[in-house]
This record gives structure tokens, C-alpha cells and sequence, in this order.
């Protein structure tokens, strides 16, 4: 049986079961957090490369941990050795979280300038479709962004990261929130 005030496709059981203004809640809240984050962005980027190399230092541990449980596998000397690199590579992040997020940041440039020359010869070689010109243009940016953070650092690497993540929080809050409102316009 359908709900008369779903939305057209929409049946009561797949809506969300919680009210609507949890949803709008937790959007104000991450749209508080992200202009937060925003005032303290060289803190938010320091703060994220710990969690970064903390999350690869668990990441190893698990590696090497794995291992060893399963030594009889032909991969344990490859698996072994990726998971110690994991684990120096985190504790080298957290123990010097400046030096990492420039790394983070040098590895984010490079990434963006081959994706978009990648995004570039697509859309050069299916020219005849359509999207393609701003298939081209996305590339061109890409390329120009990962370039342009790639001739400010290390200052870039200062600030990069946090502005992602507040960028993040207040996109999604934002979302949330629209979600929220939605769901009460429907009620």
C-alpha cells in the first residue's frame, strides 16, 4: 500500500525513518563545523594529515598482522613489506605532519595534472560526442589547479587539505539540510 504524501515512485517504506529534523539538524550542524574548520584551516590541514597517517599506521598494522596469519600464501613477503611501508609512512606523517601535508599536497597536484591529461585525450579522441568540449575544459582546469599547487608550495600544502575538508562539511551539511526540508514538504 502507498503513502498518499510520498513523493510519485516513492513507497513508505523507503523513506527515511527518522524525522525530518534530524536531518535538517545535522545539516546546520555540519554547516557550523565546516565554517569552523574554515577559521582554523591551517590547524584542520595539520590535524587531518595526523588522522591521514594514522589511518595508514592501522592500515599497516593490519597488513603485517594479515601476513602473518597467512604466511602459507606466495604474497606474504610482498604483503609483509607493504604493510611495514604503511606503518613508516604513517608514523613519518603524524610525526612530522607539516612535512605530510606537503607531500599529500604534491601527491594531489600530480594526480590532478594526469587526470586531466587524461580527461584531455578523451575528449579529444570522442570529439563527436557531445560533452566533450566540456570534457576538455575539465581537463584544462584540472591541469591548471594541479599546477598552480604544485608552484605555491610548500605554502599550498598548508592550506589544502583543511580547505577540502571544511569545503566537504559545508557542502554536505548543506545537502543535509535540503534533504531535511524536503522531507517536510512531503509530510
Amino acid at each position: 500500500m502507498s503513502d498518499p504524501m510520498a513523493p510519485a515512485g516513492v513507497t513508505a517504506d523507503r523513506r527515511p525513518r527518522s524525522h525530518w529534523g534530524w536531518f535538517i539538524t545535522l545539516g546546520i550542524l555540519m554547516i557550523l563545523l565546516g565554517a569552523f574548520a574554515w577559521y582554523d584551516i591551517i590547524g584542520l590541514t595539520l590535524a587531518g594529515t595526523i588522522f591521514i597517517g594514522a589511518a595508514l599506521l592501522v592500515g599497516g598494522v593490519f597488513q603485517v598482522v594479515h601476513a602473518f596469519m597467512d604466511r602459507s600464501w606466495g604474497g606474504f613477503l610482498l604483503q609483509a613489506l607493504a604493510g611495514i611501508l604503511y606503518c613508516i609512512g604513517g608514523l613519518l606523517i603524524m610525526r612530522e605532519p607539516v612535512a605530510g601535508s606537503f607531500v599529500i599536497t604534491l601527491g594531489l597536484a600530480i594526480v590532478m595534472i594526469v587526470a586531466g591529461c587524461f580527461r584531455m585525450v578523451l575528449a579529444i579522441r570522442h570529439w563527436h560526442l557531445a560533452g566533450a568540449g566540456l570534457l576538455l575544459l575539465g581537463g584544462l582546469v584540472s591541469i591548471g589547479v594541479g599546477i598552480a599547487l604544485y608552484i605555491t608550495l610548500p605554502w599550498s600544502g598548508l592550506w589544502v587539505l583543511g580547505t577540502l575538508i571544511a569545503i566537504e562539511l559545508i557542502m554536505h551539511g548543506a545537502a543535509w539540510l535540503e534533504f531535511g526540508l524536503g522531507l517536510r514538504r512531503f509530510r
